[in-house]
């Protein structure tokens, strides 16, 4: 993999940034989920079925809502994140709630040198591969901490939305991968527009035939692939709620996908 050092650094930089601003928002209602100790939205719920007693790996796991929601959901759970914010923050919210889960503080690339297990399930949501410039080498590292017939499942972000601009309003990147990565000044985050934090982020578009054949490239088996024309969150500009919970773009209605959910399995040798 080429050195994408600079770009990792900057981008812990701005989360790290973030993690009080999102922690504290209306967008992640804290208060909220300390009472229903649930974050999921029925997208990834379908997919992921029954998990009490599966041991499942979070990737980029941010401050861990959604981790102590497969925790209370009865799964032993392993959170990872690069932010070291995040991970303080998800460590105390898991004492706070009593749930136990198990976090790490680790860039994925790098996290064969920190974890030594095996998973059922390996789980990613919504605006995590962007920030990943090699994709073959993050099916490669799914595919390693899998047990065979393990599942993998993503619920993300559609790459047909990261070609619009910041307003989402016109095409302005491309659709498929480059080397070079989308350059972007954020003003505020995608939890609370109105933060005074304004700073440099880097990401890349990955195509769902990159996403899908790294990951059969890696011995998985696509069990299920499913696009969704809304957001389950409200985290664009110029967006408007169609029905509760499910967010659409003003100016495109319905008819742009939005996220999009794959579920696969790791085939036996």
């Amino acid at each position: 993999m080429k050195n994408y050092e600079q770009y990792f650094d900057a981008n812990k930089k701005l989360w790290n940034k973030r993690v009080d601003i999102n922690f504290n928002s209306k967008f992640y209602a804290n208060d909220e989920f300390k009472k229903t100790k649930i974050s999921l939205n029925s997208i990834e719920l379908n997919e992921l079925g029954n998990i009490s007693g599966k041991n499942i790996l979070h990737l980029q796991c941010h401050f861990g809502q959604d981790t102590l929601s497969l925790a209370n959901l009865g799964a032993s759970v392993t959170g990872v994140d690069f932010s070291e914010e995040a991970i303080t923050k998800a460590k105390q919210l898991s004492k706070d709630l009593n749930l136990q889960a198990n976090f790490i503080c680790s860039n994925i690339y790098d996290l064969k040198e920190k974890l030594d297990e095996k998973f059922d399930i390996i789980f990613t949501s919504y605006g995590t591969i962007g920030w990943l410039p090699d994709i073959k080498k993050w099916a490669n590292i799914v595919s390693h901490f899998l047990k065979p017939e393990g599942e993998f499942i993503i619920a993300e972000f559609h790459p047909f939305i990261w070609m619009l601009d910041n307003n989402f309003e016109k095409i302005k990147y491309p659709y498929f991968h480059t080397d070079e990565p989308i350059e972007e000044t954020i003003s505020g985050t995608y939890a609370d527009n109105n933060a005074k934090i304004e700073m440099v982020e880097y990401g890349w578009n990955h195509s769902i035939s990159d996403v899908i054949n790294s990951l059969i490239n890696e011995g998985m088996e696509i069990k299920s692939f499913n696009e969704f024309c809304y957001s389950p969150y409200n985290c664009f500009p110029n967006m408007i709620e169609m029905e509760k919970g499910k967010f659409i773009f003003e100016k495109f209605k319905n008819i742009l996908p939005i996220v999009y959910s794959i579920k696969a399995e790791k085939r036996l040798k």
